[in-house]
């Protein structure tokens, strides 16, 4: 493609090259495409507090996609813009008794949302007893599952430590696709469930409107399944190599592991 008016990386496994941290070479491409006028967007599975550490690496201020497509967050502001597809407890219950059946021994937590990354007024997330997280158990504060449930949500989060997300998700589609729609970030035993239609592409395209600008503009890299849809919307959808095969398969172009600055390595080629 021509060089890209707006790139959208996810985050984990992609614009990342350790767990936690950017190398300094996909800093320094950041700081050139932003130079250039070229806005840099944060497309994620992380709520809207797990940006800033990211963001400020990458030196990045403006608009970041969070919970798979359901808020828009303002970084440089620290405000929620918009929020799409908010699950009421009516309809958390009722995916949550499906749950029971599909996936036996499964525990949740729910993904709320308030005007900033942190709200001191509201618990953001809330998980029962026995929630895993793969990227470290610490945050959450535990509830009953009716108080998990009780409020609207952007996100429901599954956890199952003694199956693959892939095993997951597969079981949970079955009696859940005509409610939800079901996606994951990590292999590791967890599923996100969010409403019919939110996704990171819907995100990113609203951004994109934001700007004057379409898909056919945009460049976008992925790793997991729920980058898929944002892939195929892009006017190039790339791919790590590490990259889960629902990613390969649907991209454009595969470039080098996050682990070696793949992201960089393509956007060297304009910044």
């Amino acid at each position: 493609m021509e060089r890209p008016s707006l790139i959208a990386s996810d985050v984990d496994g992609t614009l990342l090259s350790t767990a936690t941290h950017l190398s300094p070479r996909t800093v320094d491409v950041v700081d050139s495409a932003v130079a250039a006028g070229v806005p840099v967007v944060l497309v994620s599975g992380r709520p809207p507090r797990w940006i800033p550490e990211v963001a400020e690496q990458a030196g990045l201020d403006g608009y970041a996609v969070c919970a798979n497509g359901a808020v828009l967050y303002d970084i440089g502001a620290d405000r929620v813009v918009d929020v799409h597809g908010l699950m009421d407890p009516a309809q958390l219950a009722t995916v949550a008794d499906a749950l029971e059946h599909a996936l036996p021994g499964c525990t949740l937590g729910a993904e709320r949302i308030g005007t900033h990354a942190v709200d001191d007024d509201m618990r953001n997330f809330v998980i029962e007893s026995g929630y895993h997280n793969p990227w470290g158990d610490g945050e959450g504060s535990q509830a009953s599952r009716a108080e998990v449930l009780g409020h609207a949500a952007v996100k429901l989060l599954v956890s199952h430590p003694k199956m693959t997300s892939d095993a997951m998700a597969k079981a949970a589609r079955e009696v859940l696709d005509s409610h939800v729609d079901v996606t994951f970030s990590s292999g590791a035993g967890l599923i996100e469930l969010a409403a019919h239609g939110v996704t990171k592409a819907t995100g990113i395209a609203a951004v994109a409107r934001r700007n004057g600008l379409d898909a056919d503009a945009t460049i976008a890299f992925g790793d997991m399944p729920n980058d898929v849809e944002m892939l195929r919307w892009a006017g190039h959808g790339v791919a790590v190599a590490n990259a889960h095969p629902a990613v390969l398969d649907v991209a454009d172009e595969v470039t080098a592991p996050h682990y070696e600055d793949g992201v960089a390595q393509v956007l060297e080629r304009w910044f």
